[in-house]
C-alpha cells in the first residue's frame, strides 16, 4: 500500500474540524453517537481521510460498547497497530496503514462469539461507508 502523506495544515483544511480531532489528534467520539454504530448496511468501509479500505460489513459485529465493532480488518496489511498509554491504561491503537490516521482501538479476550476473539473499536467519524452494489 502506497504511503499518503500530508501536512498538518493540509489535513486541517481537508478534514473537518471534528474529524481532525479524532483522525489526526487521536481523539474519540462520544459512545452511542457515531454514524455507523447500528449500521447493518452491506459494504466496504474506507478511511475517512485517505479513502483505504480497511473493514468490511461481513466482519462487523453487535458489541453493544457504543462504537462500530469489527473483528478483523479486510486486509492485513490495511491498518497498523500502536501501543496506548494514554490515560493511564495499555491499549492498542489501530491507524490507517496508508495515512496514519487514528481509527479506535483493538482489544482481545473479551469473549465475544466472533472467530478471532478481537474487538476493533472503531470511531464512526473515521470511516465512510461504500454500500455494496446489489
Amino acid at each position: 500500500m502506497d504511503r499518503l502523506t500530508r501536512t498538518e495544515e493540509e489535513w486541517r483544511q481537508r478534514l473537518k474540524p471534528e474529524e481532525y480531532v479524532v483522525l489526526r489528534q487521536a481523539g474519540t467520539e462520544a459512545p452511542f453517537t457515531g454514524e455507523y454504530t447500528d449500521t447493518k448496511t452491506e459494504g466496504v468501509y474506507r478511511c475517512r481521510a485517505c479513502g483505504a479500505e480497511l473493514f468490511r460489513s461481513d466482519a462487523k459485529f453487535e458489541s453493544h460498547c457504543g462504537w462500530p465493532s469489527f473483528y478483523q480488518p479486510a486486509d492485513s496489511d490495511a491498518v497498523v497497530l500502536i501501543e496506548d498509554r494514554s490515560h493511564g491504561m495499555v491499549r492498542t491503537e489501530a491507524r490507517c496503514a496508508r495515512c496514519d490516521s487514528h481509527l479506535g482501538h483493538v482489544f482481545t479476550g473479551e469473549g465475544y462469539d466472533v472467530p478471532t476473539d478481537q474487538r476493533w473499536c472503531i470511531n464512526s467519524i473515521s470511516l465512510t461507508l461504500e454500500p455494496a452494489q446489489r
